[in-house]
């Protein structure tokens, strides 16, 4: 185990950058100023952001202070579940055989694709006129 007091990780999805950090502490959870639930309103949000620490069996050990920018929700939920998971690996090296499995360390490389020239959208295409 590391004496570290403050652990900080960065976790990415799609656009969107989440600089994490954990304290050891009671489970509050601090996303850009704002609650938790306040800033992610759904369940399935929640419980992305939640993930790693179920998976390593720490619910509400830490305090956790995110500064999340760029991209949407769903993004953001995805980069700080990726920030928590670094930083709870930092924590303990032990823990990495126990998250990893679950594919919370990964990140997501996916990204939305680039519009092409000549049509409207990445793979639209405008309507097809016989005449």
């Amino acid at each position: 185990m590391s004496e570290a007091k403050n652990l900080s990780a960065t976790g990415r999805r799609k656009n969107a950058v989440a600089r994490v950090t954990l304290t050891e502490g009671s489970g509050q959870i601090v996303i850009n100023g704002r609650s938790f639930e306040e800033y992610l309103p759904t369940l399935p949000l929640q419980n992305t952001v939640l993930a790693p620490f179920q998976h390593a069996n720490m619910l509400n050990k830490f305090d956790v202070v995110v500064s999340a920018s760029g991209g949407g929700t769903h993004g953001q939920a995805g980069a700080i579940r990726l920030g928590i998971a670094r930083a709870l690996t930092i924590f303990d090296a032990e823990l990495r055989k126990v998250i990893k499995p679950h594919g919370v360390l990964r990140r997501d490389p996916r990204m939305k694709e680039r519009k092409k020239p000549g049509r409207p959208g990445a793979r639209k295409r405008f309507q097809f006129s016989k005449r």
